[in-house]
């Protein structure tokens, strides 16, 4: 795959994809087409996941109307109580969201829901956007099952600008009006095989679905531009490992595509050697990076490797928020590769992220790394990963999966 041929995927996959939406459907189709021009057979294999349509969303704050839009899956429900800033989750600010329409900073993770949930809040409010941008764009978010558990907040979402008059002003009291409708829906991933010698095999991830502002170059068609350039490679020439290439729908909606791979394909993960993961690569600006959550040799395998082929990377053990965990989390040592720009040369979740951010020979720089690294797994007479995972790297799984809090 040359440039023109990664160019022209950004350019035909420059559209909205969010999970479970028909353009994602739209995007699993055109990628197990591209499959097809280099005689690859991909499989499209569906999963369910949650679906919601807002049929109305407003927030009030001291009778005024401000631009929102309601969250996914919050279900339906009027309230209408103080406003209350949480600047901070520490137990004294915690203290004072009972009763309150609390407004969060940036995203609500889990714990901090938790904690609103049990201190006795109504509703929340997040923002998102930049203060300086000319937009008013608004991202449409979800509340995920597994932070809400089934115990519902309504809540809605509104523009940074907004949210910084809000405070200045002192706004009083809020209200909240959800309502929606909630289904299940089909969810994609594409699945290519290519057989090895070796019965065990690597597998290969990078997701290939969008937020709703975003079309998505950056973050993460060009980790799918990757795998189809290193399928299209490696089914040309031998090699020992079999490899597996999964194009994950709905990763931006908590890793649904890669934890349902992992759930429906369970009794193959035995086989499973390595996992080889590709998220935002070939931008025009940043540093390369190697996320290991596996051995601390893989580490240095690959800083070495970096310095052998001249290529500049920086490799760390950690967790890498990507379809690289699911795989972690079942004891499958895994690496995230990933190109990570400043966030005033390319941003991501935002209808920044366009083609226009990426750049062909650095895609090409950056597959070409990835491939020789795969060549050198693909290849070995004992993949050289230890199949362990460290404990300091289970503790990291159990922070980033909700399954522990994490130390402050």
């Amino acid at each position: 795959m040359d440039q023109k041929d990664i160019m022209r995927i950004f350019e035909e996959t420059a559209y909205v994809r969010t999970g479970g939406s028909p353009e994602e459907l739209r995007a699993a189709e055109y990628i197990a087409g591209e499959c097809k021009r280099f005689g690859g057979e991909a499989v499209i294999e569906p999963f369910a996941v949650d679906m919601a349509a807002i049929e109305e969303a407003v927030f009030l704050a001291d009778g005024q109307e401000i631009p929102c839009k309601g969250y996914l899956c919050a279900g339906s429900a009027q309230v209408e109580a103080p406003l209350y800033y949480l600047r901070d989750t520490t137990p004294q600010s915690l203290s004072g969201c009972r009763g309150k329409i609390v407004l969060v900073d940036g995203y609500l993770g889990y714990w901090t829901y938790q904690d609103i949930l049990e201190k006795g809040a109504v509703g929340f409010v997040t923002y998102d956007g930049n203060a300086n941008y000319t937009d008013r764009d608004i991202d449409q978010r979800e509340l995920r099952s597994y932070v809400s558990k089934g115990n519902l907040l309504p809540g809605v979402n509104i523009n940074a600008k907004d949210a910084i008059l809000l405070v200045k002003n002192r706004a009083k009291m809020g209200k909240i009006q959800l309502k929606q409708t909630q289904t299940q829906e089909n969810s994609h991933n594409v699945i290519l095989d290519l057989p090895g010698e070796n019965p065990q095999y690597i597998v290969l991830t990078a997701h290939y679905d969008s937020t709703s502002l975003s079309q998505g170059a950056y973050d993460n068609m060009s980790g799918s531009i990757g795998l189809l350039s290193m399928a299209e490679t490696f089914s040309k020439k031998p090699h020992r490992y079999g490899l597996r290439f999964v194009f994950c729908g709905s990763e931006e909606r908590g890793l649904l595509g890669s934890k349902a791979y992992c759930q429906s394909h369970e009794e193959e993960l035995g086989k499973i050697v390595l996992n080889i993961n590709l998220d935002m690569i070939g931008c025009i600006m940043g540093r390369f990076i190697a996320c290991c959550t596996s051995e601390e040799k893989l580490v240095h395998y690959i800083s070495y490797f970096a310095a052998e082929q001249g290529f500049g990377c920086k490799a760390r053990q950690d967790v890498y928020s990507s379809d690289s965990t699911p795989f972690a989390d079942k004891g499958i040592p895994a690496v995230s590769f990933a190109r990570i720009a400043p966030q005033n040369t390319a941003t991501i979740h935002n209808s920044y992220d366009t083609m226009a951010v990426m750049d062909g020979e650095q895609m090409e720089a950056d597959i070409a790394f990835i491939c020789a690294f795969l060549e050198r797994m693909a290849n070995a007479h004992t993949c050289p990963v230890a199949r362990e995972m460290p404990e300091n790297m289970k503790t990291k799984l159990d922070e980033y999966l909700t399954r522990k809090r994490p130390q402050a």
